[in-house]
């Protein structure tokens, strides 16, 4: 493997870094707590981490113009540097948010510089939606487009019925069970960013 975790990184720092979208433009919001409930699971695994939420994501539309925003470029940056994703939507009419989409679309623009796409990244999805028709079509949709986009998504993917209480004020994850799976959603996207930028093994000879 390219080892690209050490990419623009301090070389002494061998943590993972894990990017997390969220795509609620509400605050606060069950994608965001589900989603940061999630990352502070991967900083307790050793992980670096970063969380881009509504406001961050605020971008023009993508195609529409040649500039690219501040916003956008920060993004970019940080997905560029990651080295694996946590994504969260809402179920919008059954499918992920367009603030999510949008900013998915502008990897795009990565595609000659060697991090194409979400090539190469394990990829942790999370929807949240008022009722659990809408979770399963959310989650189809977002695990179908980090597929177009080349990312690895992980086996788990989180899908929570927002009608009913899992965290609290704090951010607290009250469903044991609903904890359980965001826990491991992360350490998924943590062992396969590790396995990518671990170094590649000589094969034993008899």
């Amino acid at each position: 493997m390219d080892g690209s975790w050490r990419h623009d990184r301090d070389p002494a720092d061998s943590r993972p870094l894990i990017l997390g979208l969220s795509g609620s433009p509400r605050m606060p919001s069950s994608t965001d707590r589900a989603l940061r409930f999630a990352l502070g699971h991967a900083r307790a695994q050793g992980a670096a981490t970063e969380v881009l939420t509504g406001a961050d994501l605020h971008f023009p539309i993508f195609g529409t113009t040649d500039a690219v925003s501040p916003a956008a470029q920060r993004f970019l940056d940080l997905y560029r540097r990651c080295d694996g994703v946590l994504l969260a939507s809402p179920g919008y009419h059954g499918s992920i948010s367009g603030l999510l989409k949008n900013a998915l679309d502008y990897t795009d623009l990565l595609r000659d510089t060697g991090h194409a796409y979400l090539d190469g990244k394990a990829v942790g999805c999370i929807v949240c939606a008022h009722g659990w028709q809408a979770t399963g079509t959310t989650l189809v949709a977002l695990r179908s487009i980090v597929h177009a986009l080349r990312g690895w998504p992980t086996p788990l993917g989180v899908a929570i019925n927002s009608s009913q209480p899992f965290a609290d004020a704090d951010g607290n994850c009250v469903d044991t069970t609903l904890g359980a799976q965001l826990q491991t959603v992360a350490s998924q996207v943590i062992e396969f960013a590790r396995m990518r930028g671990a170094p590649a093994k000589q094969p034993a000879y008899c």
